[in-house]
């Protein structure tokens, strides 16, 4: 066991109390919300709701899950997360594979590309012509399609199959399997903390992603959850919040004099946060694993 001497200590309780400060600053709003949505709203505005609900109630997230447009938002974020993370790593982890290989005919013309458009767009307006020009306004398709490949996800994936060794794929080519084949069967399963790393950040992109939805769709049947969310907290009056709500929200909402804009928010940002923080730790033992042996070698 190794000694510390006393200004090693003192530096030590020094790092410990300022690691903690920082988890208090990091953790504390996402806890002040959650205690706001727990508490009446009329409480709420008389402010010295900090650590604990004062007056608990439900009222907030019954508001929420009675409305039809919010459970319809969260229904499209849901959808759009699943299929928009599959179909995102598959595509980037099918280009990586074919821009590993080193036979590839204007492999570095293609990298040198890909990278150019990490640093340079065409503009917002360029892109929103395309879209429009495409047809893909008011689509679903308008989640998935214009983010299916990630130039810097694709690098992390290319470094990590050239570090596989190339006798599996020569074995697996002895067998009688295709590039198809060696692909499914034997580069993807040895790719899982890559693809699970990769996948949770594309996952937490479509699921956080308010902007896109607000330019491209007007249809509120395909809003997510957090362009939904996004217009509740734009929304400084109750009465234009009760205007967009369906009848049978309003009527519950009419029953209940406590619930404020501020409180029926905070509930609605705990719906659209929660489900994503607990995939979390389900993933985090490959963070590091995935990053780091992607990034190993260039």
């Amino acid at each position: 066991m190794i000694r510390l001497s006393p200004s090693d200590r003192v530096l030590m309780a020094f790092i410990y109390a300022a690691l903690a400060l920082l988890a208090f600053t990091t953790f504390y709003p996402f806890w002040n919300a959650a205690v706001i949505s727990f508490n009446k709203g009329s409480d709420t505005m008389l402010g010295g709701v900090t650590f604990w609900p004062r007056a608990f109630t439900w009222e907030n997230y019954e508001i929420v899950f009675n409305d039809k447009r919010i459970l319809t938002a969260f229904g499209v974020s849901v959808l759009r997360t699943v299929v928009g993370t599959v179909l995102s790593v598959l595509a980037t982890a099918l280009f990586a594979y074919g821009l590993s290989k080193r036979e590839l005919m204007g492999r570095k013309f293609y990298m040198v590309v890909c990278i150019i458009t990490m640093y340079f767009s065409g503009g917002l307006i360029p892109t929103f012509l395309l879209i429009r020009e495409l047809g893909m306004m008011n689509s679903f398709w308008v989640f998935i399609i214009p983010s299916l490949i990630s130039v810097w996800n694709m690098i992390i994936f290319r470094t990590f199959f050239q570090e596989l060794p190339a006798g599996l794929e020569e074995s697996a080519k002895m067998d009688g399997c295709g590039n198809w084949g060696t692909f499914i069967r034997i580069v993807m399963p040895l790719s899982g903390p890559v693809v699970a790393t990769l996948g949770l950040f594309t996952a937490v992109y479509h699921w956080n992603d308010w902007f896109l939805p607000s330019i491209y769709i007007t249809n509120q049947d395909l809003f997510p959850i957090q362009t939904m969310l996004k217009q509740i907290l734009s929304s400084n009056i109750m009465s234009e919040q009760m205007s967009q709500m369906d009848s049978a929200a309003q009527g519950r909402l009419g029953q209940m004099q406590t619930v404020t804009t501020k409180s029926l928010s905070m509930a609605t940002m705990m719906v659209a946060t929660v489900p994503i923080m607990l995939v979390y730790p389900f993933v985090q033992k490959y963070f590091v694993k995935g990053v780091l042996v992607g990034s190993l070698k260039g």
